[in-house]
């Protein structure tokens, strides 16, 4: 079974993306699961991984009142406030609702590069391992040494790392992305996802530019921790869903049909625990 575990829905009147405006003139409009379904039953594609836009509980519950209506929709990341009491209550209220599989605090918004590892953040890593659900980390490759230490105190904890931690494709950046990449894929048990990666590398990128890093992936991770995600919507500003499916064909050539059916579906449903699969 193919899953694309990480995509998103938004409508722009719900008011709460702050970071989606109209200079992001390709996305700024609503996205709703009828804009997506046909290119799903075009490349083979039995279920999403729907992530969250926005930083606020309103976010989470429409995401799930669309699972709920959405056959497609798997599992839903959602977004609570870690930093407030409130937010454990919250996480307990929501985490009632099979559908929830995951929480991602916006880690590459927060100004503190340190925040996931304050004690204050402390009781929403707790309460999230408690209630079984998964982490998305939502990083960037500065990220990475702080990241290695939460997940070295917290080895309980599943963790999916979103989008490779956004390494600089466009620059042609690679060596402390790929040392940080490989000490975590060593150290922990956190999977990865191979998704975002045509928006790092920018409008003209090509298969042979992303190739260094999804080796590097490969080697480090394995395909046995590697999870297959469009980053739809926000992968049109770069490509066409079917350029990025094109792409992975060409990117994961080298690995067996097992291995294969694990990125592309199999790591998605071990990671997020997926149970609501036909």
């Amino acid at each position: 079974m193919r899953i694309d575990a990480h995509q998103h829905f938004w409508k722009l009147d719900r008011g709460d993306y702050g970071w989606l405006t109209s200079d992001l003139a390709p996305i700024y409009r609503d996205f709703l699961p009828q804009d997506l379904d046909a290119t799903l039953a075009k490349h083979g594609i039995d279920g999403t991984v729907l992530v969250q836009a926005a930083p606020t509980l309103a976010e989470t519950e429409f995401m799930l009142s669309l699972a709920a209506q959405t056959p497609f929709i798997k599992g839903v990341v959602g977004w609570v406030d870690f930093d407030s009491p409130e937010g454990l209550a919250d996480m307990r209220r929501l985490a009632t609702n099979p559908a929830l599989v995951g929480l991602r605090p916006m880690i590459q918004d927060i100004a503190d590069t340190n925040w996931m590892l304050r004690d204050d953040a402390s009781p929403a890593f707790d309460a999230l391992t408690a209630l079984d659900l998964t982490f998305d980390a939502l990083t960037l490759p500065q990220h990475l040494k702080n990241l290695r230490r939460l997940l070295h105190q917290r080895a309980d904890m599943r963790v999916v790392i979103d989008h490779a931690s956004k390494p600089l494709i466009a620059d042609g950046i690679i060596d402390g992305w790929a040392a940080d990449m490989t000490a975590l894929a060593k150290d922990t048990n956190a999977f990865c996802k191979l998704s975002g990666m045509v928006t790092e590398a920018g409008a003209d990128w090509t298969a042979a530019q992303l190739k260094p890093y999804v080796d590097h992936l490969l080697a480090t991770f394995g395909p046995e921790r590697l999870i297959w995600g469009s980053d739809w919507p926000v992968c049109t500003l770069a490509s066409t869903y079917d350029a990025w499916v094109e792409a992975t064909d060409t990117l994961l050539q080298g690995l067996t049909q097992q291995q294969r059916d694990a990125v592309l579906g199999g790591n998605a449903r071990k990671a997020y625990k997926l149970v609501n699969i036909a």
